[in-house]
């Protein structure tokens, strides 16, 4: 069906897609400082304009595009949260969604990026410590939340060869100890 026959609802939807798509992989290949509106809306193929009037700016595109996926529910026992968290290896190790690399490759240099990583992390460590029993759950959990986005950037950013050489199995396992620790009963 050709884009001028769908409802305009529908193409504004497409349109906002193609807007969020460009932003994210340009934020994960140059960061939040040398991404521009203009070559956001280039790799659209849209007028600047037209991103300026679906985001406002570009720390409201640079929000939305690195939007992620919270983990699960609570509810979870502490072997099941262990399992969960070293599953997610294969993201880790393997082809980052764009939005999380952009995030990553500009929390550490842009307030606005650092803020949005911290609620995300936030909303993740929050959902962790209600698995995890004792007064230190939320300590707990994020240190649980650092030893894995600490791997990512190992792997992804800074490309260690002794983290990209090795299977993620053996990574699983030298983890399980130490993830199982802190999920466990409060230590005194």
């Amino acid at each position: 069906m050709s884009e001028k026959l769908l409802p305009r609802a529908e193409r504004r939807r497409r349109t906002e897609g193609r807007i969020l798509g460009a932003a994210r992989a340009l934020f994960a290949e140059m960061g939040f400082e040398r991404t521009t509106i203009r070559a956001v809306a280039r790799a659209a193929e849209v007028d600047p304009a037209l991103v300026m009037q679906y985001f406002g700016n570009k720390q409201e595109l640079f929000r939305q595009a690195v939007r992620v996926t919270p983990v699960p529910d609570a509810g979870l026992d502490a072997d099941g949260l262990v399992e969960y968290l070293l599953g997610t290896i294969t993201m880790k190790m393997g082809e980052l969604p764009q939005g999380s690399l952009a995030m990553m490759r500009s929390m550490l240099t842009h307030p606005e990026a650092a803020a949005s990583a911290r609620e995300v992390l936030g909303r993740q460590i929050d959902r962790l410590a209600e698995s995890i029993p004792g007064d230190d759950a939320r300590l707990r959990a994020a240190l649980m939340t650092t030893i894995m986005l600490g791997l990512a950037v190992g792997h992804q950013l800074l490309e260690l060869d002794e983290l990209r050489g090795v299977p993620q199995e053996e990574i699983a396992r030298l983890l399980r100890p130490t993830l199982r620790t802190l999920t466990g009963p409060e230590v005194s």
